[in-house]
């Protein structure tokens, strides 16, 4: 059994929103995200750096129950434990290489400036907000949001007609970009989004 540690809203949508498109069994524990918790000795055993979502698999047999953070390795992990080659191209393929490319993409490139707009308005809040911080984050997301609305322009997935977990990297992003863009996401991206949005599984994950 997998058990998912999540807050609303954030990267455990990721996990989530996989066991809902492979119909796997799992479970949510809702966090207290207040501070106080995340900085409790409790959280940090497992998040050492007090962030959601925590991952627990509970293996069985001998073996210790598995913990871990970080949603895009959960992600990889469910695939290659529990997915029978589902939702990613074969390992060491070329589509494998531009799935991984995306997934990557969705978190360290277009997530980061997102997460340093929330970060900044948490440390800087009210008249103590810097604008051109926020102002440069947003310019470095929406560059991000336009080249992935250029690769969109003639598919219906990432990796072209077939959904992959790589959408689900993506989405979760694009959610951020949706709520934190100056200017919404671009017109070329809006076609992308709504079809993740539609999906069942999704809106499972964020309800």
């Amino acid at each position: 059994m997998l058990t998912i540690y999540h807050v609303p809203g954030t990267r455990g949508v990721r996990p989530i929103w996989l066991c809902e498109e492979l119909q796997i069994p799992y479970s949510v524990v809702p966090v207290d995200f207040t501070p106080e918790f995340r900085a409790s000795s409790e959280w940090r055993a497992m998040n050492p750096v007090g962030k959601v979502p925590v991952l627990r698999d509970e293996l069985g047999g001998e073996s210790e129950d598995l913990l871990m953070f970080e949603s895009g390795a959960m992600v990889q992990y469910i695939l290659d434990r529990y997915g029978n080659s589902r939702l990613q191209p074969a390992t060491g393929s070329p589509e494998h290489a531009l799935y991984l490319q995306w997934s990557w993409f969705a978190e360290a490139t277009f997530a980061r400036p997102l997460g340093e707009i929330v970060n900044h308005g948490r440390e800087f809040p009210g008249e103590q907000r810097i604008d051109a911080v926020v102002t440069e984050m947003q310019a470095r997301a929406a560059l991000s949001a336009k080249a992935l609305g250029d690769e969109m322009s003639d598919k219906t997935f990432i990796l072209g007609e077939t959904f992959s977990a790589a959408d689900i990297m993506l989405g979760y992003t694009l959610m951020l970009a949706d709520r934190f863009l100056s200017n919404g996401l671009p017109d070329s991206v809006i076609p992308y989004w709504q079809r993740l949005t539609s999906r069942p599984a999704y809106q499972k994950a964020v309800s």
